[in-house]
């Protein structure tokens, strides 16, 4: 792990049409007309040199000692969410003129849930405390399709009814009905049932996502063991490695549509995606899982990199194991607060000179920002859309580097974990004032999930 740069990461030349660059690219919009830099890994930063710099231009005793004694203080731990709010406060920044307003979250007001032991579907109302079980009457594919797409997962894997004489129910448990489209939901739930007409339940299981099998075996440290992050994956092009990505499904990743926006279509057979990984020096030429369609969105800007996602269908699909495993989308509805801990992975530089790559999969934790602060005056003065959000540190002692654009930014949810954001820009590496900006996968959910159903059809 290395210091922040005393300033701005010198720019560095755009892709080339041919082929991949040194590494994909994290980089400020052009509109911006600001250096920039590449994304990846996440690097401490210091005060020390800004104020040593400081401290030969200012004359007088008493202003040196108060300066120097600044120096000398030790930086301030990583903040916790109950300081975050203060961070931002002190900045005191305007805030963006001309900020496209952002839409207020959904109230929950229905929610659902499956229980672990035998994936019997409840479903609760925000007003009532209590869990019903669904009654199978009225019960359709469809509604499952629908409530597993609520839930984070990609596809519905199974559903049937359960005769309610084969559930073991602790004490008294109440009932609801589900309309098969969903509508009238809310006022269906607040009228809970003694019994079920069909004496059956249902019972539904979605796609596997959001588990960390070997989670338990890990030691701490900066470097990600086996399994720790199992949807992480390498999109690389020929034998280089050009960009972080994360696995959804058997057959599909996502990552950052400016990793492949540069790239002809020719080029589609020497795209690889490397799961399981901790260490690149593992990889031999052409192994990996072939990529047999790219699909960026429609809507992907290169000039501000506004709807910066795009999927990846391979041709084969992934075998799941302890260290290969999906990572849940976000649940509708369900929104990470500002200073949620959430953690972001990948191969990336560990210095903000660009000079040193890492070999080994290196992972860190980082809290979210508000959208609010980070398009204020003196972080990115507006430059954030809605398909924008924002995480890191305002003092500069963790940024992204050069070699993890397009990887996960996982937050946990209960005990799913959760694919809240793809690294797509910023600006330098461990700069202060400059945290990394991310696609916010909430906003593509109806996008990414749509685009996996009609591809299949």
């Amino acid at each position: 792990m290395s210091p922040a740069p005393d300033g701005p990461a010198p720019a560095e030349a755009p892709y080339a049409e041919g082929g991949p660059g040194p590494g994909a690219r994290r980089e400020e919009p052009e509109d911006q007309q600001r250096p920039v830099s590449s994304a990846g890994r996440w690097c401490p930063g210091r005060r020390g040199r800004a104020v040593l710099g400081a401290l030969g231009l200012l004359a007088g005793v008493s202003v040196g000692s108060w300066l120097l004694g600044l120096y000398l203080r030790p930086a301030a731990a990583p903040p916790g969410p109950g300081t975050l709010q203060d961070e931002e406060v002190t900045l005191n920044c305007s805030e963006a003129s001309g900020e496209e307003a952002l839409p207020p979250s959904l109230p929950r007001t229905v929610s659902f849930r499956i229980s672990p032991e035998e994936f019997l579907l409840e479903v609760q109302v925000r007003a009532r405390p209590d869990w019903l079980l669904v009654c199978h009457e009225g019960w359709s594919s469809e509604l499952g399709v629908r409530i597993c797409r609520r839930l984070g997962h990609l596809r519905l894997t199974q559903h049937k009814a359960v005769n309610l004489s084969d559930v073991r129910l602790s004490g008294s448990r109440e009932f609801a009905r589900l309309s098969p489209s969903l509508e009238g939901l809310p006022e269906e739930v607040r009228r809970p049932r003694d019994s079920c007409a069909s004496g059956q339940v249902v019972s539904l299981q979605c796609s596997e996502c959001g588990a960390r099998p070997l989670a338990s075996r890990i030691v701490g440290g900066q470097v990600a063991a086996p399994g720790r992050w199992p949807w992480q994956a390498s999109v690389a092009l020929g034998s280089r490695h050009a960009c972080g990505g994360s696995v959804l499904a058997p057959s599909w990743v996502v990552t950052a549509a400016h990793c492949t926006h540069s790239f002809r279509l020719s080029r589609l057979s020497g795209w690889r995606v490397h799961v399981g990984l901790v260490s690149h020096g593992a990889v031999r030429p052409h192994q990996g899982a072939v990529v047999e369609r790219i699909i960026a969105h429609p809507l992907y800007s290169a000039q501000n990199h506004d709807y910066d996602l795009a999927l990846l269908r391979l041709r084969t699909p992934l075998h799941f194991s302890d260290t290969v495993g999906a990572v849940c989308l976000p649940a509708q509805e369900r929104d990470f607060p500002r200073g949620a801990r959430c953690w972001v992975s990948g191969w990336g530089h560990t210095d903000p000179s660009h000079a040193h790559s890492s070999d080994t999969l290196q992972d860190t934790a980082v809290p979210l920002l508000s959208t609010q602060l980070c398009n204020s005056s003196c972080v990115y003065d507006g430059a954030l859309t809605p398909r924008m959000l924002c995480a890191g540190y305002l003092d500069g002692r963790a940024d992204a580097c050069q070699g993890d654009s397009g990887g996960p930014l996982v937050c946990l949810d209960g005990d799913t974990w959760r694919l809240v954001g793809v690294v797509s820009w910023g600006h330098g590496c461990a700069e202060p004032t400059r945290p990394g900006v991310y696609t916010k996968v909430a906003e593509f959910l109806d996008w990414i999930q749509d685009t996996a159903r009609n591809s299949l059809r």
